[in-house]
């Protein structure tokens, strides 16, 4: 199965794949062990884990609800943070590497589905705001 994997607070691996499929079929899988979240669509698709202490208990606490914003809402700011994420993994001396430890391969031509967006757009919030950062342009709020 081809991840977007979000590991031990600020691990992030995002692996793309064919944008031909899309993410919101009925075969996808939610499962919450302590605080770890994990989506994962059976065909192959994409698969979201999220394993940071205080993030399943910020998502169903804090967050807004699922279809509280548009796919299209989310996928502008998860492009924007994303590069701007990535800009700090590649800048290590400019930038805290225990925070910025991997780049997020999150192409912005590919359709990952509402889901995946979901979490992502939510991690990276949670994120900015348990540390204090702010990755620019949109100041993430809940």
């Amino acid at each position: 199965m081809k991840k977007i994997a979000v590991l031990v607070i600020l691990l992030i691996i995002i692996i793309s794949c064919d944008s031909s499929k899309k993410f919101g079929q009925k075969n996808n899988i939610v499962a919450k062990t302590n605080d770890t979240v994990r989506i994962a669509n059976d065909s192959l698709e994409y698969e979201v884990i999220i394993i940071d202490p205080g993030f399943n208990s910020w998502l169903v606490s804090t967050a807004h609800p699922r279809q509280f914003y548009t796919q299209n809402y989310m996928e502008v700011r998860n492009r924007f943070w994303v590069q701007q994420w990535n800009s700090r993994v590649l800048s290590p001396t400019m930038n805290n590497t225990q925070l910025y430890e991997m780049t997020i391969d999150f192409q912005p031509n590919i359709n990952y589905g509402y889901e995946v967006n979901y979490l992502l757009f939510n991690y990276l919030t949670y994120f900015q705001i348990r540390n204090k950062q702010q990755l620019g342009g949109f100041t993430a709020r809940f």
